[in-house]
């Protein structure tokens, strides 16, 4: 009798163990198939987002309280899972709300922004895109503007097509891209634009930047100019 126990409690074992290598056998399949499907979805364009302050630095204020660095942020963070989806890849100069620099700086800014071109260094992409907000002493200045490098043919066809698309989808004002002398655009030779997204001083556009909805078409617009600039016109929206 002891023996017949011994013998289904073996089985038993058996089993469980057959089933808990099967269940790894699968996973692991799984798991090695999204691996392989990123690596095929990967187009082969690496596209450096950075998200305008951060930390100590807010940024603008908007005339009804919003601070501009936590919504440079969800502006970067929305383009950006929109781009990975599509096949990019994307790297962020910053994920959180924290600024770059070292706290031990004494020019804080400046550790900042070398810091941010440290990663746009490190990272050899085929553009880089600066999102921020804009403000004036006037209320009644509204609307995206997209700069580039001066001199730079290839940075300014980009903010081209990306205003161009903004004027399309969102009445942005400017007709083309604008020279922009900041140190983002400048510190490196690397495709480069810096959008702004609005003007947070204006009330009605403040308003505007912070629904999901203006966001997300908003996004769909740069990122259309995107596909253009490398030469996907027929994926345009």
């Amino acid at each position: 009798m002891n023996s017949i126990f011994l013998s289904k409690e073996i089985f038993s074992k058996h089993k469980f163990m057959i089933a808990i290598i099967l269940i790894m056998l699968l996973l692991s399949f799984c798991f090695s198939g999204i691996v392989a499907y990123s690596v095929s979805n990967y187009n082969g364009i690496t596209i450096v987002i950075d998200a305008g302050h951060g930390g100590r630095d807010g940024g603008s204020i908007g005339i009804n309280g919003t601070i501009e660095k936590k919504i440079n942020l969800k502006y970067a963070l929305t383009l950006k899972e929109k781009l990975v989806k599509s096949g990019y890849r994307v790297e962020l100069t910053r994920k959180t709300d924290d600024g770059l620099y070292s706290e031990t700086a004494k020019n804080k800014k400046m550790s900042d922004m070398r810091a941010r071109f440290k990663i746009i260094q490190n990272t050899n992409p085929n553009l880089v895109i600066s999102i921020h907000m804009n403000s004036f002493s006037s209320s009644d200045a509204y609307g995206a503007i997209t700069y580039y490098r001066n001199g730079d043919e290839s940075s300014k066809r980009c903010a081209d097509l990306i205003q161009s698309s903004l004027n399309t989808y969102c009445s942005a004002p400017a007709k083309q891209g604008r020279i922009g002398d900041y140190y983002i655009l400048n510190c490196s030779y690397y495709t480069s634009i810096l959008i702004e997204c609005g003007f947070i001083s204006n009330p009605e556009e403040e308003k505007l930047l912070n629904t999901d909805e203006y966001r997300n078409k908003f996004i769909d617009a740069v990122y259309s100019g995107i596909l253009l600039y490398f030469g996907n016109s027929n994926l345009y929206i």
